[in-house]
């Protein structure tokens, strides 16, 4: 760590921390991979700044954590005091009243996400950590050659990739994750809110198959016809693979993980060429899906204290400035957005920023997981021509009116 950093969050935890009169002890249950290294080195700049603090982090896959969290909380256990979440859980953790009220100060949030850390009072009962959210890319040197703009809708989208895969056989007009459950489901979402279809209407029915759904899911079945063969199995990777190596024009999803190697000359063949922003509109404007991380502090913990201390430090503007610069972590916070570090290191930050405040969250249902693995079933059902747009979203209703029922 520089001497710079350790200055800067040094003199942050002494404003946190002035006037403790004992060490704190935390427990924190955080995820495993990226952000858990990232999530490490938040504890490590704390410690840094208050040597008088233990803390014990776990660094959890994304089952074990969830499970983990669910026994302790639906328990009353006092395991934890800062818990890692992922959005799709807050619904059931603020149903039940597992969270406390969090007193960090959200005012800098994107208000997109900041919406997203409230109960059903208005209270805010997380902090953003990672702000996670779908984005758009597009060859804009193939647009350019092409003479296409910039696409602002999904229809044009549909035209563009007619144009480019006539234009260059060689290179696919689109591409996509096809994969049943989670894949397929994330690339068809941003498409169907721009229709203006609902997952579940305001009576907590499945919705899925109104004139403006099947609409949409006919649009994203048409995108087949100028993706790769075998695009039905086509998850992260593939996705991925095909845009570094200039293999397809536009892709309807990606992430802000998988964005950097785009312009990384030991892996990508298409070093600048590629232009990221918000997914285009239909009916109605860009609706992104947010896929973010959050932190919250359980209604047991031991030392909640403390824990509103280290959360207050962890969504700094210092910090969530080194996380992003060290391991890529989108910030939550809008004016880092703009930040000339950042940017420099980004290019794409601006429109990234465009995306996370125009972004849509997953219905806030605590069965979403099982909705997200029935649409997903058939969606790809509707993608290998084993059944029409109309029947697909009529039976996926079906069952997830089931499902929502238990």
């Amino acid at each position: 760590m520089t001497g710079t950093m350790i200055g800067r969050v040094a003199g942050l935890a002494a404003l946190l921390l002035a006037g403790a009169a004992q060490a704190d002890e935390l427990v924190i249950a955080g995820r495993d991979g990226v952000y858990g290294d990232a999530l490490a080195y938040a504890v490590e700049a704390y410690r840094t700044a208050s040597p008088d603090t233990e803390i014990e982090l776990l660094k959890l896959p994304y089952g074990s954590l969830y499970e983990k969290l669910v026994v302790s909380l639906r328990g009353g256990a006092d395991a934890y005091d800062v818990i890692v979440v992922d959005d799709t859980w807050m619904p059931e953790f603020t149903a039940n009243g597992w969270l406390k009220p969090v007193t960090a100060d959200l005012s800098g949030v994107i208000p997109s996400l900041a919406a997203l850390a409230k109960g059903k009072d208005g209270q805010a009962v997380a902090q953003p950590f990672v702000g996670n959210v779908e984005m758009f890319a597009y060859r804009a040197d193939l647009f350019q050659a092409a003479g296409l703009s910039a696409p602002k809708s999904w229809s044009e989208v549909v035209k563009a990739a007619e144009t480019l895969k006539a234009k260059d056989p060689n290179v696919a007009g689109v591409v996509f994750r096809g994969t049943k459950g989670n894949p397929i489901v994330t690339g068809f979402l941003p498409i169907f809110w721009a229709h203006g279809g609902e997952i579940v209407d305001g009576s907590g029915k499945a919705a899925l198959a109104s004139p403006a759904g099947v609409k949409a899911l006919r649009q994203f079945l048409s995108l087949k016809a100028y993706a790769p063969t075998g695009v039905e199995t086509y998850n992260a990777t593939e996705v991925r693979d095909a845009l570094e190596q200039g293999r397809a024009a536009m892709a309807i999803e990606v992430w802000p993980a998988w964005v950097p190697s785009l312009d990384d000359v030991a892996k990508s063949k298409v070093v600048g060429k590629v232009a990221i922003g918000p997914a285009p509109g239909e009916t109605k404007g860009p609706a992104p899906m947010l896929g973010i991380w959050q932190v919250a502090i359980p209604s047991g913990a031991p030392n909640a204290e403390a824990a509103q201390k280290f959360l207050a430090f962890l969504g700094s503007v210092e910090m969530q400035k080194q996380l992003a610069l060290r391991f890529g972590l989108p910030p939550t916070l809008a004016a880092l957005y703009a930040d000339k570090d950042l940017v420099a290191k980004y290019r794409w930050y601006p429109d990234q920023l465009k995306a996370l405040e125009a972004g849509v969250s997953r219905p806030r249902i605590r069965q979403w997981p099982q909705v997200e693995s029935i649409l997903g079933d058939y969606l790809q059902l509707a993608l290998v021509g084993q059944m029409g747009a109309e029947e697909a979203l009529k039976k996926a209703s079906a069952d997830i009116d089931a499902a929502l029922a238990k």
